[in-house]
């Protein structure tokens, strides 16, 4: 039962992987490096970046932390620094910012790099939208269009970053077996 529990999320992963790919390249927006999280799990979000706006480089990137999302803490990244945004009373991460310090700390839009934060998700399954802002030396970027129901993410021209939340028992052994 086990194997099979776990060639299920396997096989899942592979579909949101692929698809997630397919999309990435033909519109070459940002993504997560791991596209499905195990409910209430922990998570390591990995916001890959591939390019500026144009040919202006990054110089300041920003992810807003999902409903039911908690704990979010981001990784620091060197030349950049970051801001922290929790909702007043609940003290709750709600948006977390990198900016880079000086103009040659900017991500050139010919580079690549990652904007990293951990969380715990929800224990809901389904799918979550991380809506992101990405500013540039000349211009922005805003990755922040979620798909109505029965809508395709694909047709939508700036799409928020998507993460697939597997439901608990689907992750049981997942990414670890003996």
């Amino acid at each position: 039962m086990k194997k099979s529990v776990h060639s299920h999320v396997l096989a899942r992963a592979a579909l949101a992987a692929a698809s997630c790919l397919a999309l990435s390249s033909a519109q070459a927006h940002v993504t997560l490096e791991y596209q499905v999280a195990p409910a209430g799990s922990n998570y390591k979000a990995a916001f890959k970046v591939g390019h500026g706006c144009g040919a202006s480089a990054t110089r300041e990137f920003a992810v807003t932390i999902p409903e039911g999302v908690r704990g979010a803490k981001p990784m620091v990244k060197p030349g950049w620094s970051v801001d922290v945004q929790r909702k007043p009373a609940a003290q709750d991460v709600v948006r977390i910012t990198w900016r880079a310090k000086t103009p040659q700390d900017a991500l050139p839009s010919a580079y690549y790099d990652e904007f990293v934060l951990v969380a715990q998700m929800p224990r809901q399954a389904g799918p979550l939208y991380w809506p992101v802002s990405q500013v540039c030396e000349d211009g922005r970027l805003d990755w922040a269009e979620i798909p109505r129901p029965g809508q395709n993410a694909h047709d939508l021209k700036s799409p928020a970053v998507s993460l697939e939340i597997l439901p608990a028992g689907d992750a049981a052994g997942a990414g670890h077996s003996h």
